[in-house]
Order: structure tokens, then sequence, then C-alpha cells
């Protein structure tokens, strides 16, 4: 099936979503301006995950400066709660409006030192990558001892350009915004890769619940959407490959201005 087949099938699911949802009612969600996030990916050896703490610790105050001046809008750093073989196990973030901005604080990590400190060297695999998103939300604050969820999907290899916009404004951001106003989740974002280090036609649904009672309350709204508007399921299998999906639990601690 072609391209546009393929786009005709999601549109006329998306859009009976859309009519039939609460959201459908409402204003219908628009692209917001670039945010881009720089991560920084680490397979820390367990004896030394309680120094990948401290080097947290001390590059907050890197971050909190950047912070304060406007040149980021949040940061945060990241444990992973279910390991895989070859996978990170701790990760560093922060988020700017430019990519500008992002990689100037990315220098002064470098220019002070902080990407040779020796329980980063300790790292038996590093890796990096840099996100972009226009469809994300947050409560400014401080969350400490959060939960981040993240679910890597890839395209199918004949789906429109325009699929994760599509998938974005009808299925995942009014799920989002009504558990972000509710407050079971404090942030969210869909990315995909401002850098291409990995295949172009994966995409991230990321969110941020402060509690892990947070995790249960998504999965029972994500099912009851399923099941009161089955075209959605529909949509998404006519768009996404669900056979490489994959998901993250991460143990975190977020800060956003």
């Amino acid at each position: 099936m072609n391209k546009k087949m393929w786009g005709m099938i999601a549109v006329v699911c998306l859009l009976a979503v859309a009519a039939w949802t609460p959201a459908g009612a409402q204003e219908e969600p628009k692209e917001k301006p670039p945010l881009y996030s720089y991560v920084g990916f680490w397979a820390v050896p367990r004896p030394q995950w309680a120094e990948m703490e401290k080097q947290d610790a001390a590059d907050q105050k890197v971050l909190d400066k950047a912070l304060a001046d406007g040149t980021i809008v949040g940061y945060g750093d990241d444990q992973n709660l279910v390991h895989q073989v070859d996978g990170a196990t701790h990760d560093d973030w922060w988020s700017a409006m430019s990519m500008g901005a992002l990689l100037s604080v990315l220098d002064k990590f470098y220019k002070s030192g902080s990407a040779t400190a020796p329980v980063l060297t300790s790292a038996t695999r590093h890796w990096d990558a840099i996100y972009v998103s226009r469809y994300y939300n947050w409560h400014p604050g401080s969350y400490k001892g959060a939960y981040t969820r993240v679910a890597e999907y890839k395209l199918r290899p004949d789906a429109p350009e325009n699929a994760v916009e599509m998938l974005s404004r009808h299925l995942f951001v009014p799920l989002m915004e009504k558990l972000l106003a509710d407050g079971t989740i404090v942030e969210y974002e869909i990315d995909t890769e401002a850098i291409h280090t990995d295949d172009p036609g994966n995409f991230f649904v990321v969110f941020i619940t402060p509690t892990a009672d947070g995790l249960d309350k998504f999965n029972a709204a994500s099912r009851e959407a399923h099941r009161m508007y089955p075209l959605a399921g529909q949509a998404l299998d006519a768009l996404v490959d669900l056979t490489p999906h994959r998901d993250s639990l991460n143990s975190s601690m977020a800060t956003y201005k």
C-alpha cells in the first residue's frame, strides 16, 4: 500500500477520533516553537553509581545558572530502572528553545572539564542524542524521585511525511493534556531526532509523572481511550510499525522553568 493510501486511512481514522472525543470539541493542538533537548547516555559500572550521583549534583551548578538566565528551559538526570544488556544505566539532559542555546551549555561542560570526570570515563558505553519536539508542555518546578516513561515508535516506510504531526495532534496531545491538567503527569513531549544518528522514522513519546501511581493512571487512561475510540488504534496501526516498539522507565530528577 502506498503513502497516499496509508495517509487516507490514517486521516479518516484520526478525524473520526477527533470528532467524537471531548478534545475534538476544543481547539485543535498546534505546533509550538521547536524545543531542543540534548541527552547524554552512559553505561556506568554499578560500583560507580554513587559517584555518578555526585557528578550530577556538581553539574547542577552550570545548569541552574543556564536556567536562571534563560539559556535553557529545563534539565534533569535519569537512572534506568529496567536494564538491558547493552543499554544505558544513566542519562543527563537539558532543553532549550534553540540549537545555539543548547550547544552553549555543552560547551560550558567541555570547558569546565566535566566531560572528562573520572566517573564518566569509567563508563563502558556512551552516546549522545539531540531531539526536537513541536508538541510539548510542562508544569514549572523541580521534581525529585519522579518517573520518566519513554515509548519509542517507528513509522511505516510508506507513512506520510506529516504522520508524527497527525498522531500528535489527534491522539497523543489530547491524552497528555488531560493528564497534565489533573496532575497525573508534569511534563510530556513528542520527540524526533534533530540530528539523525538512528532511523529517521523513529519518534518518541515521553512523559514524567511525579509518583509511581501516575504510571498506573496513565495506563488506565490509555486503555480507556482505546476502548472508547477504537479508531485510534487503527490510525496508529496505519502509520506505525509496532514490531520494533520499545519502552524505557527511569527514576528521574527534573527541573522546568
